[in-house]
């Protein structure tokens, strides 16, 4: 079984006096990321959710190794990330809608040489897009240029992409943000598709009803610490996850609902 063990993961951030200013707040130093912990297993989905803010996405990169921690660690198999990230990097995909494809390629060019750089053979690679083209119906536009796609298609790109290597791990960060509701559906299966094969997924989003519909368990972060982390059966108890974020969030605000 494949698993994830995120272990006391602190990142803090140096404010600029003119970031200080915008935000009208005087403290030289954010801590983003404040002790955060949690596992997740292959098979499952599991969901980071906040506000924004929070530190999910903070979190997320540190996850995919594109930023460092000040302290804490991210254990895919017992391998550290801190100690050996380069491992890592092979045996994960990341995605986020910050990303962007290049817009005067084709899936056919960008599928071929984004396998290339993940070191897949030409064999293996063949035999991979030909599943991945089949399953999320990339052929008919297989080389037709990036722009010309509808933003569906750009999406179903994206994720055939960040999977050309048959990682055990996929992280996405705010999947659907910006989506239109094809798109979404699009991420929705996707996820699906993934916990179906066994992965270990783990999403962060600030969406209630994404979590609902793709998520086994489920963490909800706010101002960098984990509030809460159980199965969403636990966590919603006859409520709506909105609900129950809801009730969490003013119980620790002494009962006050300001945002």
């Amino acid at each position: 079984m494949e698993t994830l063990k995120v272990q006391n993961l602190v990142k803090t951030f140096t404010i600029s006096e003119k970031q200080r200013k915008a935000l009208g707040i005087n403290e030289k130093k954010k801590v983003a990321v404040n002790g955060i912990s949690f596992t997740a297993k292959s098979g499952e989905v599991f969901g980071l959710i906040g506000p924004n803010g929070a530190g999910k996405t903070t979190t997320m990169r540190m996850l995919a190794t594109l930023i460092a921690p000040d302290s804490g660690d991210a254990l895919y198999n017992d391998v550290s990330a801190v100690k050996s990230p380069e491992e890592i990097r092979s045996q994960l995909a990341f995605l986020t809608t910050d990303l962007k494809p290049d817009m005067k390629s084709t899936p056919n060019i960008m599928f071929d040489f984004f396998a290339e750089l993940y070191h897949v053979s030409k064999d293996t690679a063949e035999k991979r897009k030909k599943l991945l083209f089949d399953e999320f119906g990339i052929n008919k536009f297989a080389d037709t240029t990036i722009s010309k796609l509808s933003q569906g298609q750009r999406q179903k790109v994206s994720l055939v992409i960040s999977v050309i290597h048959d990682p055990k791990f996929v992280i996405l960060d705010e999947p659907t943000n910006g989506l239109d509701i094809i798109a979404s559906r699009v991420v929705r299966d996707f996820i699906l598709d993934m916990k179906k094969s066994g992965k270990c997924v783990i999403i962060s989003t600030h969406l209630f009803d994404l979590v609902e519909k793709v998520c086994d368990r489920a963490a909800m972060i706010m101002d960098g610490k984990i509030v809460a982390d159980d199965t969403l059966e636990n966590l919603m108890q006859g409520r709506s996850l909105e609900d129950a974020f809801y009730d969490i969030y003013t119980s620790l605000n002494g009962g006050k609902d300001e945002v």
